[in-house]
């Protein structure tokens, strides 16, 4: 059976292409994961509040809502921090 080279590359390219892709795409969203919300407020309250619930056998006893999105991600992390998550 005959391989057409040319199709045989287009392929190759094409793989090759979607992988680089991938990587980039992966690599952009990378630094967005890891935050250091140390210094935000939301987040030391989360921190402070999460250290009383493990200290009395509390779990999210209180749920805080925050309207920014940023504002809950950094409450949220505080608050696994100080509970020991």
């Amino acid at each position: 059976m005959k391989m057409n080279l040319k199709r045989c590359i287009g392929v190759l390219a094409v793989a090759a292409g979607i992988g680089i892709g991938g990587a980039a795409v992966q690599a952009m969203a990378a630094p967005f994961q890891d935050q250091d919300y140390s210094k935000n407020k939301t987040y030391q309250q989360g921190m402070r509040e999460g250290k009383d619930d493990q200290a009395h056998k509390l779990d999210h006893s209180k749920k805080r809502h925050f309207k920014k999105d940023e504002d809950q991600k950094a409450y949220e992390a505080g608050y696994q921090k100080g509970y020991g998550r």
